[in-house]
């Protein structure tokens, strides 16, 4: 089988020991590729370097993710911006986080929309991260959306409503990673109702690590979990999982072999 890991933090230290090896595992479970967010402009030339160290099997992100947004937004996002013509394939982390605070409410919201502006700008898709915002979120994707080019609203762990919500946006998908195999998820629940063409596999690691694996270092290697989890729950082989979310991720990210 092959198949993408769409969201791993490659770039984080938790892998600076063994990272060749992390990718190497990777590639033995069948994963095909692995796309890498940034969270702010140092991890965002971090997933650049880290795509030319593992060309054709690496893809990056650029981005200030909504936890990064600071005093200093503005400054941050005008080298971000700067990066972007080069080799990146989506516009992400990025979107809104009022889980801890809404200290930074404004800025967020601020950082977020300009963001969603350069996606549309260079055609690049987006990759959300959303936490306790859906409604803004939601509102601030409607006004542009006519014109988003697509994307992927990252680690979705919510009910048939939000989902269906979320899904009025025909060209994003939901991101499904480890929460599909906690015992308390609801996901089994909801996957059911939402169409096998609407969604992408990720890990988001070194973070959530599915069962067996939860509590150690989450690793691109561990999408297999979640794919074996999401056919149990289509009534589905692994092999159609592998086929329809690889097909999903490809139709989003148009510029994955640039």
């Amino acid at each position: 089988m092959y198949y993408i890991d769409t969201h791993t933090h490659l770039d984080g230290t938790e892998f600076d020991a063994d990272r060749d090896e992390v990718v190497s595992r990777a590639r033995e479970a069948g994963v095909g590729r692995m796309f890498v967010p940034a969270i702010d402009l140092s991890s965002s030339v971090a997933a650049r370097n880290l795509a030319a160290s593992y060309p054709g099997f690496v893809y990056p992100m650029a981005g200030l993710h909504p936890e990064e947004v600071k005093a200093d937004y503005a400054t941050v996002l005008a080298g971000i911006k700067a990066l972007l013509p080069d080799c990146y394939i989506a516009v992400g982390e990025v979107g809104l986080d009022y889980y801890w605070s809404r200290e930074y409410e404004r800025e967020q919201l601020a950082a977020f929309e300009e963001q969603v502006c350069w996606s549309i700008e260079h055609g690049l898709p987006l990759m959300i991260h959303c936490r306790k915002a859906q409604n803004e979120m939601v509102a601030m994707l409607r006004r542009y959306e006519k014109e988003l080019p697509g994307g992927v609203f990252h680690c979705f762990t919510g009910n048939a409503h939000e989902a269906a919500e979320l899904l009025r946006f025909e060209r994003f998908a939901l991101g499904i990673g480890g929460v599909l195999t906690f015992k308390k998820s609801n996901l089994p629940d909801v996957l059911p109702s939402v169409p096998l063409g609407r969604v992408v596999l990720e890990t988001d690691s070194p973070y959530m690590a599915p069962v067996p694996m939860r509590g150690k270092r989450n690793e691109s290697a561990y999408t297999l979990y979640v794919l074996r989890k999401m056919a149990e729950c289509y009534g589905v082989s692994g092999e159609d999982i592998a086929r329809a979310t690889t097909a999903n991720a490809e139709r989003i990210f148009r510029f994955i072999d640039k």
